[in-house]
């Protein structure tokens, strides 16, 4: 019998600075080759980067507002019905809309070139807080697509 999860949401320890779960799931997202001290430390980085642009905030809350922002409440998904394919629009659950977040944020801060990593995370954090930037275009993109689709919503299973 399959589980919809992996197990590394059943055994996911809190980061050791701010006792968030997600900034855990986020640093191993972030990741590489299993160097998880180089990944925790450009995470804390861009972290502290947004402090200094935002010292008013906390920044743990920061980074739970972006990756709040940036989650998909909607998503389309191909249903084949009799020889045809559609983009039927389906809500999406909680634990996928989180890792859609963090893997949208991720690219976006990849995709850019010529600078530190943790300075391209801190403005997609800063960007994602304030509702802009191209984390957020990715799913404002998803929304427009399911919108568009919502005439194959009565396929929908």
């Amino acid at each position: 019998m399959s589980r919809k999860f992996t197990a590394s949401h059943s055994h996911l320890r809190p980061d050791p600075r701010h006792g968030s779960r997600l900034a855990s799931k986020f640093v191993n997202c972030l990741m590489h080759d299993g160097k998880k001290s180089v990944a925790l430390t450009v995470f804390y980085d861009a972290l502290e980067l947004v402090h200094k642009r935002l010292p008013d905030e906390d920044v743990i809350k920061v980074f739970h507002r972006a990756v709040d922002n940036v989650k998909p409440m909607i998503e389309v998904r191909s249903k084949r019905v009799g020889g045809a394919t559609y983009q039927v629009p389906m809500p999406v659950r909680e634990i996928r809309q989180q890792t859609l977040a963090i893997r949208w944020i991720l690219a976006a801060a990849r995709e850019k070139k010529g600078r530190p990593m943790a300075v391209k995370l801190a403005d997609e954090f800063l960007a994602a807080f304030n509702r802009e930037g191209t984390a957020m275009k990715k799913r404002e993109d998803v929304h427009r697509m399911a919108d568009a689709n919502k005439a194959f919503s009565h396929f929908a299973w």
